[in-house]
């Protein structure tokens, strides 16, 4: 299994045992993180999955497609490092990647 760090706005860790193949959203609602809400089931249609990624993690993925933009382009706290959990699977040489939470979600 692939270890993923959820890290809550206030700071607290949540160190979770991922399936190689399932969301990162769908890893956090199945491992009850607090501030990951999956309104929509993963069709990026709501931003309720937002997270930030940091560079060493983002560079090996693949590019925000035009639905998953438009939901980003609705956060106020958008970043360089803001996608969608929803629309990142996760794969094996993501162990140890740590996905930082906002304070809220839409």
């Amino acid at each position: 299994m692939t270890r993923i760090i959820f890290v809550e706005h206030d700071g607290t860790q949540h160190e979770v045992d991922a399936q190689d193949g399932v969301s990162l959203m769908q890893t956090a609602l199945d491992a009850s993180v607090p501030g990951i809400d999956g309104d929509c089931g993963g069709a990026a249609a709501c931003g309720t999955c937002h997270c930030f990624i940091g560079d060493e993690w983002r560079k090996d993925f693949h590019e925000a497609d035009p639905m998953e933009e438009a939901m980003l382009s609705m956060r106020p706290d958008r970043s360089d490092e803001s996608r969608l959990g929803c629309q990142i699977d996760v794969k094996s040489d993501m162990d140890g990647m740590i996905v930082r939470l906002p304070e809220f979600q839409m």
